[in-house]
């Protein structure tokens, strides 16, 4: 995370006048955004509360009928109840990544080193691993134990089709899309890795290093972040940040060591001149 922040920071120098453009945010601005989220956790309190007395019905008939008839009840409340606790863990991961960049502005705004800080606490605390959708759900299973919403799946691959099409412009503001669209997405990471990729291709040297970054940040252990890691530092080193790139580059074979993306990192390395 301290080298995610200090990748940050580096190429937010490169901008002109990002200095600036940070600092207009105000503290005041940024207790807006943080009553926004305390709204949205009332929200979900909410939800852990009951509306009223039980409406289930087993029903009248046979024995069997009425069997049925609460395994059919059963089955609808399974469902709703996965569905809810995928829309809380979707909340949870997307407050918990707008509390660590309002972390990041407040250190800013007070004149911190934003690459001491550490990794931001979950919102709500550990939330464990999702639970898989019922059978009949409205999600898609990853194999990880973690659920995809309806159409996700569909969108990640129009915006990598547009990508091996060659329609670098399309594929680029398709996985930007995904992002919004699907906040905290287990298919994040690689949909920003992905748009860096296609911002490479069109020359926004700048702007794919920050997709490179958001691919990392958003899962440091996952399977492309080695990729993502190596994509960034390569992307520092194009933009004059030799000494952050070798660091960046360095670090691939220190928590990867068995990744594939080692010999890309260290081929990078010997071509910036890091000792």
């Amino acid at each position: 995370m301290r080298i995610a922040f200090a990748a940050l920071a580096s190429i937010c120098l490169l901008v002109p006048g990002a200095g600036q453009a940070q600092t207009t945010d105000t503290l005041a601005d940024i207790r807006q955004e943080l009553s926004v989220l305390y709204v949205e956790i009332q929200k979900l309190k909410r939800e852990l509360s009951t509306t009223g007395a039980p409406a289930t019905n087993a029903g009248a008939g046979s024995v069997l009928e009425r069997v049925q008839s609460i395994e059919s009840e059963l089955q609808r409340l399974t469902q709703q109840t996965e569905q809810l606790d995928f829309r809380v863990q979707q909340i949870v991961k997307d407050g918990t990544n707008r509390i660590g960049d309002l972390e990041f502005r407040l250190v800013e705004l007070e004149g911190g080193d934003v690459s001491q800080l550490g990794e931001t606490t979950t919102l709500g605390g550990d939330s464990g691993s999702s639970s898989s959708v019922a059978s009949g759900g409205t999600g898609t299973n990853t194999g990880s134990g973690t659920e995809l919403a309806v159409g996700e799946t569909a969108d990640f691959e129009a915006a990598q089709a547009a990508f091996d099409a060659g329609k670098y412009t399309d594929a680029a503001a398709a996985f930007a899309a995904f992002n919004a669209n699907y906040p905290g997405s287990p298919l994040a990471a690689k949909a920003s890795l992905s748009r860096g990729k296609a911002l490479d291709q069109l020359g926004d040297t700048r702007e794919a290093a920050r997709a490179y970054l958001a691919s990392f940040s958003s899962d440091a252990t996952g399977p492309v972040a080695p990729d993502a890691l190596t994509e960034l530092g390569a992307a520092l080193g194009r933009l004059g940040q030799t000494e952050q790139a070798c660091v960046t580059l360095g670090e691939v074979s220190i928590r990867f060591p068995q990744s594939s993306a080692v010999a890309r990192s260290q081929q990078e390395m010997a071509s910036l001149g890091c000792s």
